[in-house]
């Protein structure tokens, strides 16, 4: 049962530290999502566009929030998760969700786990094959994750964003007092010509991530309502500066990319050690040799923040589907530890496949996710439009009128991406 646990009696210090524990599942929204999409995408569109993405990376993430902010609207309201929703409104709904959630948990955990495998790899003193290094990092997340539960991933959470945001906001204030790489002269490159769509929907594809990441969000909620009292006004704040945090610091990585990047003449590398050892290595020869490693522990912080909430929720996903399409709900342990074996073996397996290919395998799961957004969005869109929503949690005409616009958004960008695939 959802609950209130702000009393007004509390002077503003309790309050304050009741509300540091109410954060959640809106800051591990954050940390899954501040990853590829982020580090990569963001940087990327700086790197190559300078600042013409801007607008773009804002309006993506604006678009998209009503479907996020489903998983709070829906699971407050019932006390149910998202799923359990897609349930009510057919097995066919559930099915749909399922099997997508399946292909997604493994292309992107796999995604995941071989980059942040790669940025482990610049801080040991001696080099290993990328495999030996997705390993270790696979085999910590599955500790962490298997001894301490939601527990300890929420606490884990917590460290890794602040420690990601004072790093961030740190390396963009020196680049931004340095000032640009681009000499005055310097031409940007125009995105908007059909030869970009393809890095338009990569970029688009994990911003500010894949939407299906609601359904574990809301998987997250009714996991903590069940040792905390939530109201729909905590749960709401905590998913809001979850989500506005991810979009800040997609505007700030867009931003490192075009005053530390944008300009220079040398490639990126493919490969995995390779592309994160040159993508470090370009930001502190810019910066300064001292700000090597503080990239580097952004980098690191960002991707191995966003496996760990991704092997974790995903799993938490596909156990609770599998049951429910047996026609049962509670989820067992040892069924979410299964699952994740499952997916962790998976993903592992694909990184031995494709280590040498880090930009491709990251490039392929953004795309897969911009594909699979629309089915996910018109879910969640669906199921808050018939279900019981608490007053204060239904946002009124704005929130429905931005729901539609970005439905039509998603699918009309879906099909010119299609036609620009297969036609043009």
């Amino acid at each position: 049962m959802v609950q209130n646990t702000l009393s007004h009696a509390e002077g503003p210090q309790n309050t304050l530290k009741k509300l540091i524990q109410l954060l959640g599942p809106g800051v591990l929204m954050a940390t899954a999502a501040i990853g590829g999409s982020h580090l990569v995408a963001s940087t990327q569109a700086g790197a190559q566009f300078g600042w013409q993405l801007v607008l773009l990376i804002f309006l993506v993430n604006v678009l998209k929030y009503p479907f996020f902010r489903a998983s709070v609207s829906y699971t407050i309201s019932s006390g149910e998760t998202l799923q359990q929703g897609y349930n009510q409104m057919g097995k066919g709904y559930l099915l749909i969700s399922f099997i997508l959630n399946n292909v997604a948990a493994v292309v992107n955990s796999a995604a995941l786990l071989m980059f942040s495998a790669s940025l482990l790899g610049y801080f040991l003193p001696f080099s290993l094959p990328i495999s030996w290094l997705a390993g270790m990092v696979l085999l910590a997340s599955l500790l962490i994750l298997i001894a301490g539960h939601f527990a300890a991933l929420n606490r884990v959470a917590k460290v890794i964003m602040v420690l990601l945001v004072i790093a961030t906001v740190a390396a963009t204030a020196v680049a931004w007092y340095q000032g640009p790489v681009a000499p005055p002269t310097f031409a940007s490159p125009s995105p908007w010509t059909l030869a970009t769509i393809g890095f338009l929907v990569v970029t688009m594809g994990w911003m500010p991530a894949p939407i299906e990441i609601s359904g574990i969000t809301s998987l997250w909620l009714k996991q903590q309502s069940q040792t905390q009292k939530v109201t729909a006004k905590s749960a709401l704040f905590d998913f809001n500066l979850g989500y506005i945090t991810t979009l800040l610091l997609a505007l700030v990585f867009l931003a490192l990319g075009a005053l530390v990047l944008h300009g220079s003449s040398e490639p990126l590398a493919s490969g995995g050690i390779g592309f994160s050892h040159q993508l470090v290595n370009l930001y502190a020869v810019t910066i300064g040799e001292w700000s090597r490693y503080l990239i580097a522990l952004i980098a690191f912080l960002c991707i191995f923040g966003s496996a760990l909430t991704v092997y974790d929720g995903y799993s938490r996903a596909l156990a609770e589907g599998y049951l429910l399409l047996k026609g049962k709900s509670d989820v067992p342990n040892f069924l979410f530890v299964r699952w994740l074996l499952i997916v962790a073996a998976a993903s592992f397996a694909i990184v031995l496949f494709f280590k040498a290919a880090l930009l491709a395998m990251l490039s392929f799961a953004m795309t897969l996710a911009f594909i699979t957004t629309p089915m996910f969005a018109w879910l969640n869109h669906k199921l808050v439009h018939t279900a019981a929503i608490k007053p204060e949690l239904q946002g009124g005409l704005w929130l429905r009128l931005l729901s539609y616009t970005g439905l039509a958004y998603l699918f009309g960008f879906l099909m010119l991406f299609i036609a620009w695939r297969w036609y043009l």
